[in-house]
């Protein structure tokens, strides 16, 4: 048994919380896991904050890339990490595929027209690594795509990072077993169905294909000006903790 609404309407301290957990049976260990993790949460929330502060003040940008699989939980990380920030200095970029016109030109133009202004934070689902896993995956770019793709992307970003910008690429793993859970869970939600799309009905048969271009990717982009963080993300509380951490930890603000 779960807290319903009404169960917290009736409360308004930890200790009341608690005692209403006993009352009905729910199990005290996650309860206070849940108010651990909301009081972490809401400290690395105010630290996320300062750190918009900083990069507005400053100038500076900030480019956050977070890639994973499907259903790794990339959006709902973000949400929880941007619910504070000033909308006005801070952005979510999630692309749509490419137009008939986009699909000619230089495959990282469409991302420069939305990277970060001086001042602002950008946060990524899913980037222009889209070409290195889930592209070829499917069969959305030719081989050739894919190998130009593979040797432009390091100076790409080392070019990025001379001009003043922060990047942090992020990665969320899951098991197998936890992708076709949460599939489950987003089909039978009615809220979340939407999320849905052709190519995750094909992720759980094409997860040896995704692994092998994953590692190729680690291979060949886990640079030392942009390395990847991969993160643990069966568990999404401690996943988003501990991004946010190293977010935090990765940029040198006041």
């Amino acid at each position: 048994m779960t807290f319903k609404p009404e169960h917290l309407k009736q409360v308004s301290t930890r200790s009341e919380l608690i005692e209403l957990a006993r009352e009905h049976n729910i199990p005290i260990d996650k309860t206070i896991r849940q108010l651990q993790y909301e009081k972490e949460l809401e400290q690395l929330q105010i630290e996320m904050v300062n750190l918009q502060k900083w990069v507005a003040r400053t100038g500076r940008r900030l480019a956050i890339i977070f890639e994973g699989r499907d259903a790794a939980g990339k959006g709902g990380s973000i949400k929880r990490f941007k619910e504070h920030l000033n909308p006005r200095s801070s952005r979510v970029v999630a692309l749509s595929k490419p137009t008939a016109v986009e699909r000619g030109q230089w495959y990282f133009r469409r991302y420069i027209k939305v990277l970060p202004n001086p001042g602002e934070m950008v946060f990524f689902d899913r980037s222009w690594y889209n070409r290195a896993v889930v592209e070829p995956v499917n069969g959305f770019c030719t081989d050739e795509e894919y190998e130009i793709f593979m040797s432009q992307v390091n100076e790409f970003e080392k070019m990025l990072i001379q001009s003043n910008t922060h990047l942090i690429k992020i990665y969320f793993s899951i098991t197998k077993k936890e992708q076709a859970s949460r599939f489950k869970d987003i089909k039978s939600n009615p809220l979340k169905k939407w999320k849905m799309t052709a190519v995750d009905e094909r992720a759980q048969e094409l997860w040896d294909d995704y692994t092998t271009y994953k590692e190729r990717m680690f291979e060949k982009t886990n640079t030392k000006h942009a390395p990847w963080k991969v993160i643990n993300a069966n568990d999404k509380a401690p996943a988003r903790l501990e991004t946010i951490q190293y977010i935090l930890g990765k940029i040198p603000y006041e």
